[in-house]
């Protein structure tokens, strides 16, 4: 008869079961498991699994003082309950329960310790000093998805050269529809892993991908391209953030990846002439790696170009700081056409300033030009006719 007692949980959020996922799927290959106390201090001290590079070891120490308690008294081959959120996502078999120092952990990961770095002292909130290894199941359909997608798509398409570029569209401008074009230029499929934080912020998760979809349902070959969410969990982090980006790529099924030479975590150097990064250390990792040049608006060439071919001195360049653009969309200011499309301006800031005008419909009528048609129009509506009052140019 099966027992009716219930398994001891652990209580994870949802960073962690999201790691899980990943390497259950797969997608961290070569780990296919949480490491033991041996195989964590090996990877720590080589950067290297099983004859390929990975960063860091690949651990579960969750923190709180129910988690250490149990922990600190789990037998070998006990069932624990894994709960997230209340709800249980899966379970995991005790093989081992090892302790770990909290600070040496985050320092190999971003390689810093420094608490002023909102990496460290998020990851410090919630790492414990005990770590657990064994065989887990998980219910997580999210990342299965995902594959299936993508599998779907490179079989209809017949993709061969197939290639991933990570977009984090905070907020998509004219920079990445440059990327992108030149990724479709090489490929027969280009994954976009649209880079989903479990902290939200101005721009949500569900407004980036309706920017993105948006251009790609109206500017490409929509069966060229599939979009897929791609959590980013705490272990994305630092340097190592493109090495487990072109980890998880070659898992997916991607033979190249995309990655712009300005990235934080590329450390691009040149020596005797050539250009390096931490690409150049990478072992048994099957995936070609582009470093893109910067992309500029040059108001000279009049056009965007690559830093790397345009003869005018920076001057003369507009950038494409994400950050810099945000910060107008945050002022609620109109980005210009040269930074973003005005449509996707007009959806963005239509929905982080919702309901904005007193009087919407006298306003669009007394500035803008129409058909003679009384209309209903949108604050989306509204600010499209503004930019196209902005390019207007006989006054100017």
């Amino acid at each position: 008869m099966e027992s009716l007692r219930k398994n001891r949980c652990l209580f994870v959020d949802k960073e962690a079961i999201s790691s899980l996922a990943l390497v259950k799927e797969g997608l961290l290959y070569p780990v296919t498991s949480l490491m033991s106390k041996q195989e964590a201090e090996d990877v720590d001290n080589t950067g290297v699994y099983r004859g390929k590079t990975f960063p860091f070891s690949f651990l579960l120490a969750p923190k709180g003082k129910r988690n250490e308690a149990i922990l600190k008294s789990a037998k070998k081959d006990e069932v624990l309950d894994l709960i997230c959120e209340n709800r249980k996502y899966g379970h995991i078999v005790v093989d081992e329960v090892f302790e770990i120092d909290p600070i040496e952990r985050v320092e190999k990961i971003f390689s810093t310790s420094d608490i002023s770095h909102p990496g460290v002292k998020d990851t410090l909130n919630r790492l414990g000093k005990l770590s657990i290894c064994g065989e887990y199941e998980l219910n997580f359909d999210e990342i299965k998805e995902s594959k299936a997608k993508i599998k779907d798509a490179i079989e209809a398409t017949e993709a061969k050269n197939i290639t991933a570029m990570m977009v984090a569209a905070k907020p998509f401008h004219r920079a990445h529809e440059r990327v992108i074009r030149l990724a479709m230029d090489r490929a027969d499929l280009v994954v976009m892993f649209l880079l989903k934080p479990y902290k939200e912020d101005i721009l949500s998760y569900s407004l980036r991908l309706k920017t993105l979809e948006f251009f790609v349902d109206n500017f490409l070959p929509r069966s060229k391209v599939v979009i897929v969410p791609l959590e980013t969990t705490y272990i994305f982090a630092g340097n190592n953030e493109v090495i487990l980006d072109s980890i998880v790529a070659s898992n997916f099924g991607c033979n190249r990846i995309i990655i712009g030479q300005n990235h934080a975590g590329l450390g691009v150097y040149y020596d005797k002439h050539a250009l390096k990064s931490v690409f150049d250390t990478l072992e048994g990792v099957d995936i070609d790696i582009d470093i893109n040049n910067e992309f500029v608006y040059c108001n000279l060439c009049r056009t965007i170009v690559s830093t790397a071919t345009c003869p005018h001195g920076q001057h003369h360049h507009i950038h494409y700081h994400s950050e810099s653009i945000l910060e107008l969309l945050r002022q609620g200011i109109l980005p210009p056409a040269v930074l973003m499309r005005r449509e996707i301006s007009s959806m963005i800031l239509s929905e982080i300033f919702p309901n904005r005008f007193k009087n919407l419909e006298k306003l669009y009528y007394d500035i803008m030009p129409f058909n003679g048609i009384l209309e209903s129009h949108s604050e989306k509506d509204f600010y499209i006719e503004l930019m196209n009052l902005y390019q207007t140019s006989s006054l100017t």
